[in-house]
This record gives C-alpha cells, structure tokens and sequence, in this order.
C-alpha cells in the first residue's frame, strides 16, 4: 500500500522563491521548511536580495529556510556567509561544493560550521563529493547536504546509490541531514521516505498533489482516465465514418 502524506517521515521543504507562495505554503503545518538558490531569486524577480530575506524569514520565523551566497570568490563567499547567518536563527547558509573553476570549498565549510553557521551544502552530484561534504559538515553546527538526485536522473545517472551512501554516512553523523534536490515527481517523495532520507525538497506545485498519495489505487485509475478520455471525446464532437455506416446528411 502507497503511503499517504500522514505516513511520510522525510521532512518536506517546498523550494521557490516568491514570497506570497512561501506565506501560503507556510500556512501547511506538514511544511518543514524552504530552501531557495540564485536561479529562483531570478525567476521571483528579487532585487533586493537582503530585504528579501529579512521579510521572508520574518514571516516563516519558525521553520528552515536556506539562502544562498553568489560570490565565487571562495573568501568573498565566507564573507557573504558571515552575513547571511545573521538573517535569523532559523536560516541555513547554503554554499556550492565547488567554485565555477572547480575550486572545492570542503575547507571553508569546516572553518564555518565550526564557528556555528549552519549550513546547506548544495549542487552535490558524486560520491567523493559526498564523503567530503559530510565530513567538513561533522562536529559542527547543524547542516545539510544537498544531492541533485533529479538532474542526475535527467542523464539516466542512477541517483539512488549516491542517495543511499549519503543517508547512510549522515545516520553516522548526528548534526548533518541529507536533502533530496531537484525533484521532479511525486515518487520521488515516497522514494526518500523509503530510502530513509532526513529531506527532500520540492516545488510548491508537487507538493500540493502529496494529499492526493495513496488515495488511489491502479484500477480506480484506469476507470477514472477512460472516463475522462470518453467524456472529452465526447465534448471535441469526434466522429468516424465507419464501414457500412452511412453518414448523416451535411
């Protein structure tokens, strides 16, 4: 039996960036938390990264919420990570595994996490990257690491031993947590719940069918998609001529 959104035990985080979507999300006490990157900042329109955040985190002051630096100047990046801590209690730093020139930040995270800013170890796609990542996160304060499990996928990577690896090493490490990133489908939360992942995020518009999981079985979906192909063709007026049929009069 599938199960249903009571029955989950990953942590649900909705990722995005537009505010009114957050407050509304926010609103769903099932809702962990919220991550957001660069590339969603730019989608929302946000301009004013700083303002942004503030107001976001004064809305959502109880929940997990990450940000992310923009620099790619590891130094300048450790700078930004300094400030961005300070937008609240419950904000997370995230920083990329690398540098645009494949520079790793493994030792910039441990000098962080060390000094108590918690962080979300983000864009991680190998196993190496994994046992790195944990480890510079280990004895520090709270983290994640985020692995890409979806754009993997989307290159017929099969993510789930890289999943498996690094729930397994976080088990193994109290303060750290594993994200499930870059998700596509719904499955994909019922796989996390399965794999033991800490969390998985998502966009609002997957999370919103998880009230749906577990709610149908393959036969009541097979009757419901015949019917609604019945019910449309119907409504569209199709029509065949068939053999020894004659059609009516135009």
């Amino acid at each position: 039996m599938t199960a249903t959104l009571h029955d989950l035990k990953v942590k649900l985080f909705t990722d995005g960036a537009d505010k009114a979507q957050i407050v509304e999300m926010a609103k769903s006490t099932w809702i962990a938390g919220f991550t957001t990157n660069p590339s969603l900042l730019k989608k929302a329109g946000v301009k004013d990264y700083e303002a942004f955040a503030r107001d976001v985190v004064a809305a959502v002051p109880d929940r997990h919420i990450s940000f992310e630096v923009f620099s790619d100047d590891i130094p300048e990046m450790v700078a930004q990570a300094r400030v961005i801590t300070t937008w609240g209690p419950n904000v997370f730093v995230k920083l990329p595994v690398i540098t645009t020139r494949q520079e790793p930040l493994f030792d910039a995270v441990r000098g962080l996490s060390q000094d108590g800013v918690k962080i979300n170890l983000t864009a991680i796609f190998t196993a190496d990257q994994i046992a790195r990542a944990v480890d510079s996160l280990a004895g520090g304060a709270a983290g994640c690491v985020s692995v890409f499990a979806g754009r993997l996928a989307d290159f017929g990577i099969d993510y789930r031993p890289l999943i498996a690896d690094a729930v397994a090493r976080a088990r193994r490490t109290p303060n750290v947590e594993v994200i499930w990133a870059s998700t596509r489908e719904v499955f994909n939360v019922v796989e996390a719940h399965e794999m033991d992942c800490h969390i998985i995020t998502a966009p609002a518009d997957i999370l919103k069918k998880l009230q749906v999981l577990g709610t149908r079985t393959g036969a009541q979906l097979s009757a419901e998609a015949v019917k609604a192909f019945r019910e449309d063709a119907i409504a569209a007026g199709l029509s065949l001529a068939l053999p020894g049929t004659v059609r009516a009069a135009e």
